[in-house]
């Protein structure tokens, strides 16, 4: 276990715990629940714990404060679903056509972004990338022909992957063996070795020098680190690493659009989710992520069942209406930096390390 996750241990029992949970609950949330629902909620974690801890590696690791992550999350999911819908039968090589061409054109764009932006500091990066990835949307939308608009695209996906597909006639543990499930195993390993191999990275010697350029990027110099290239490097494997998940996402949804892909809503979930799990732990992007798309998509519902136990007292009965589930997302989203200002893996290796001493 040690070497799979590169010597970083999550080094809390409770962090182990919640880890083992999530890991468990993901593996097995096609048999575990049923219905459409659950297990998008469940796809939809594990390609967020990959987009975040992609953005993680910038901003947590290497101190990068850029808003064009979801450009190149967009980028991903367009190249599999255009490579998909421009051929009359899905197949195996136009989706990988269509892939190495997002991973292609990411990492042009990561690499032209990274040599004009990076030697800008601070809030001047952010506004350039925030941008370009701004420009990027709105291409994405003009170009109606190519991209579908703001409509988007839906596309077949290969019979394999398809809900009509079935592997097995008889079920196993109550569950048909169908594309539906194929699909979501192809996502939840892809991220799984995609989270590893991001683990991997940050306790390399690579990863160490992030760290040096994070804590003081003139001392790295002085080390003799060329610190642009290293900070380049990691704008162009976090940019990979998002258009991955960006295709695997529009594999699972058979479906890419503008909202889904590039809104400037993503990057906001991208942002509370690393600051909810904690920056520089990449297991903060699985804790955040598992509490942040839960609470997106159940507490709503939630709070339909609370306002139906207060209709006896209406203050409450209205503070808890489901149309105000924004509202109580903020307040627990301002309760978290509040109780756990490091986050919450942050929080949790800290009280472990405290009671150790």
């Amino acid at each position: 276990m040690n070497r799979l996750l590169s010597g970083d241990l999550p080094r809390s029992r409770m962090l182990s715990l919640v880890l083992l949970l999530v890991f468990l609950g993901l593996a097995l949330a096609p048999f575990l629940t049923s219905g459409a629902r659950p297990l998008n909620t469940a796809a939809t974690i594990c390609v967020y714990i990959v987009l975040v801890a992609s953005y993680d590696l910038l901003l947590g690791y290497t101190g990068i404060v850029s808003f064009a992550h979801t450009m190149f999350y967009g980028i991903g999911a367009y190249g599999i679903g255009l490579g998909l819908a421009s051929v009359d039968e899905p197949t195996w090589s136009a989706a990988l056509t269509g892939l190495g061409l997002a991973l292609l054109l990411a990492l042009g764009l990561a690499l032209v972004v990274g040599l004009f932006a990076l030697r800008v500091r601070a809030i001047f990066y952010a506004m350039i990338t925030l941008a370009v990835a701004s420009s990027f949307a709105v291409l994405a939308s003009q170009l109606s022909d190519f991209t579908g608009g703001e409509d988007g695209k839906t596309f077949s996906v290969p019979e394999v992957l398809s809900p009509g597909f079935t592997l097995m006639e008889n079920e196993v543990f109550g569950r048909a063996i169908d594309g539906k499930l194929l699909t979501y195993y192809l996502v939840f390993f892809g991220c799984l070795l995609l989270f590893l191999f991001l683990l991997r990275l940050v306790n390399s010697p690579f990863g160490r020098v992030l760290q040096a350029i994070r804590e003081n990027e003139f001392r790295a110099e002085a080390l003799g680190y060329r610190t642009v290239v290293y900070r380049i490097w990691a704008n162009c494997l976090a940019a990979l690493v998002a258009a991955l998940a960006g295709a695997l996402m529009a594999l699972w949804l058979r479906y890419v659009g503008p909202k889904t892909s590039l809104g400037f809503e993503v990057m906001t979930d991208i942002l509370l989710i690393v600051v909810i799990g904690g920056m520089g732990t990449m297991y903060g992007a699985v804790v955040g992520a598992a509490l942040f798309i839960l609470a997106q998509n159940y507490l709503k519902e939630l709070m339909a069942h609370g306002s139906a136990a207060m209709e006896g007292v209406p203050l409450l009965a209205a503070a808890l209406h489901p149309d105000r589930w924004m509202l109580w997302l903020g307040v627990l989203f301002v309760l978290s930096i509040y109780f756990f200002p490091i986050g919450i893996v942050g929080k949790l290796r800290l009280r472990s390390y405290l009671a150790r001493r």
